[in-house]
């Protein structure tokens, strides 16, 4: 069973930084591109950031350049989203997901995890 399992949301301060994590298991995404995404209170799920499999192209939505980083580790079947100088808008139910059918920054992925929640106080 293939899963992808989030980790590394909590609470957090405006100005502070967070380092998400997505585990994969139940197959190797070493040659797929992934990505992250975003869901906050009443608003529809957007694209934050995605990252090919080799690193040589990476996305990311304006409002969080130069403050979000993507990397992943593929060895261990891993991908990072290190967010720093947060903003209280930046808080959403973040996710992840793997294998985009298309252009990586829209949402036709084939797989998801559940999601790990990033609170940014002001």
């Amino acid at each position: 069973q293939v899963q992808l399992v989030e980790s590394g949301g909590g609470l957090v301060q405006a100005g502070g930084s967070l380092r998400l994590s997505c585990a994969a298991s139940g197959r190797t995404f070493s040659r797929a591109t992934m990505g992250w995404f975003r869901q906050a209170p009443g608003k529809d799920r957007e694209f934050v950031a995605a990252m090919s499999w080799s690193g040589d192209r990476i996305y990311y939505t304006a409002s969080v350049k130069g403050r979000f980083t993507i990397s992943r580790d593929n060895a261990k079947n891993t991908m990072y989203l290190q967010m720093n100088s947060l903003k209280p808008e930046d808080t959403a139910v973040y996710y992840c997901a793997a294998v985009p059918r298309g252009t990586p920054t829209r949402e036709e992925y084939d797989y998801w995890g559940q999601g790990t929640q990033v609170t940014v106080t002001s």
